[in-house]
């Protein structure tokens, strides 16, 4: 039969992956203001818009250090609310005037003002991030309000078998630094009071100790006289660093249940402590968790997804904070799978341990990451997260411009050499998630055990 020219278009022969192209990295400057304030600038002209983002070094993990946990999450959420010269209703209305958006949050190291508009109007609302950055007010009607939300997410929240595995393996990992603090407890929440967020605020808050990163259509010159004019009135020292406690010494596996009566499924979380972004290993560490369990196609979803059924997604992550860092593997299982599911997550990592990877595997994890990697800079919010990742972890300058020839220069021993430090099989810490009574049998297999219950309560 011949083949028609339209039969051949389509045709379903995967074509072979082209030659990656280069990236053209936008100009990028950088400066510090008396004030302490650092400045990071990057031009891009594509659309007419700039995003920006302004950090502050310190969130959830000072507050915690204070017997706060959680006040730096509310206090960034008030924060956007008022200042003492506009009122909540009006921030919304001048946001919509400039057809801008501005959103504020914080996590366990930093505190950030996200912002974004159109390039013709970069004045009004720089003033207006200056002002929440300065001047905010804290309105006790909208703290209230926040108060009462964090209540009722934190009440659905401890009936959540994600939620509870990733608390106790903070909680086991890093004892007793502020890290193993994810939520506050009800009653923290209760004994809140506002004078507490102004506190913060006037503490974390300021110049000394932040970080401004700023892309889009603008001239750079131009664009940091604007942002000395408008942040020239803004001081206030550095606060002390954050404390940094010894962590706990882990010997052997151990496995933490957490009771959770009547649950039908089992969330099952292995960690171990590993490294931050500023260790030279991140990179090879991040390849190997990618062949891991770090993509759609890893290893782990090959095994406990495709060829046993055991769960939908399961995954392992790298996560970096500033001080530490830790590896996680986590999957929602049936319960009358846990001891099976256990045992092929440890087989996939000792595997990892023991030996090389293949080429063909090696090649498309690189590929991956650097896909990934060049997508989540096609935008100027992936732009100024990705800077601000750089400067908010000391990573080298050029990390952002090398980091694509660096991952696709490493070699199946890199990735040996980090699984076998990395990937602490011996002494990784179980925690499993679900009804004691159709779980505990099981995960006794694989170390001694302690049960809590949803609140941490010894059982």
């Amino acid at each position: 039969m011949t083949t028609t020219p339209a039969a051949e278009a389509l045709s379903p022969k995967v074509p072979a992956l082209g030659p990656e192209r280069p990236v053209v990295w936008p100009r990028q400057s950088r400066a510090r203001l008396a004030s302490g304030l650092e400045i990071a600038l990057v031009e891009s002209h594509t659309i007419p818009k700039f995003t920006g983002q302004l950090f502050f070094r310190n969130g959830n993990a000072a507050a915690t250090s204070e017997s706060t946990p959680g006040l730096a999450g509310v206090t960034a959420s008030v924060l956007r609310t008022g200042t003492t010269k506009r009122s909540s209703q009006q921030i919304e209305e001048d946001l919509r005037g400039m057809g801008a958006d501005l959103s504020s949050g914080s996590s366990a190291d930093s505190s950030v003002i996200s912002f974004a508009g159109l390039a013709d109007h970069r004045e009004p609302l720089l003033k207006l991030v200056a002002e929440l950055a300065t001047q905010a007010s804290f309105p006790e009607a909208e703290f209230e309000r926040e108060r009462r939300q964090l209540l009722e997410g934190l009440r659905i929240e401890r009936t959540t078998p994600g939620f509870l595995a990733g608390e106790r393996i903070r909680k086991v990992l890093f004892g007793s630094h502020p890290y193993a603090t994810v939520a506050p407890t009800e009653a923290q929440v209760e004994s809140y009071r506002l004078s507490q967020l102004s506190d913060f605020y006037k503490r974390y808050y300021c110049p000394a100790d932040a970080l401004l990163v700023i892309v889009g259509d603008f001239n750079a010159a131009e664009m940091q006289s604007q942002v000395e004019r408008t942040f020239a009135a803004w001081q206030g020292a550095a606060p002390a660093p954050a404390p940094d406690p010894a962590l706990p010494e882990i010997h052997g596996r151990r496995v933490h249940l957490v009771h959770l009566p009547g649950a039908v499924q089992a969330q099952i979380t292995v960690g171990n402590l590993a490294i931050t972004r500023k260790n030279p290993d991140w990179q090879r560490a991040t390849l190997a968790n990618t062949i891991y369990g770090g993509a759609f196609h890893s290893r782990l979803v090959l095994n406990i997804r495709e060829q046993k059924g055991y769960t939908y997604s399961p995954r392992s992550s790298l996560h970096a904070l500033r001080q530490h860092g830790f590896f996680s593997v986590h999957a929602a299982v049936r319960g009358e799978v846990v001891a099976a599911t256990l045992s092929e997550m440890f087989y996939e990592l000792d595997r990892m341990r023991a030996l090389p990877v293949s080429e063909d595997e090696l090649a498309d994890a690189r590929n991956y990451l650097a896909g990934t990697f060049s997508l989540g800079l096609g935008t100027q919010d992936g732009i100024a997260g990705q800077l601000g990742s750089v400067l908010l972890e000391e990573m080298p300058d050029d990390y952002l411009e090398t980091y694509r020839a660096k991952i696709q220069a490493l070699t199946a021993n890199d990735v040996l050499e980090a699984a076998r430090k990395y990937f602490d099989s011996a002494n990784a810490q179980i925690v499993v998630v679900g009804d004691r009574a159709h779980v505990e049998s099981q995960a006794a297999l694989f170390g001694p055990i302690d049960v809590v219950d949803a609140q941490g309560n010894p059982l």
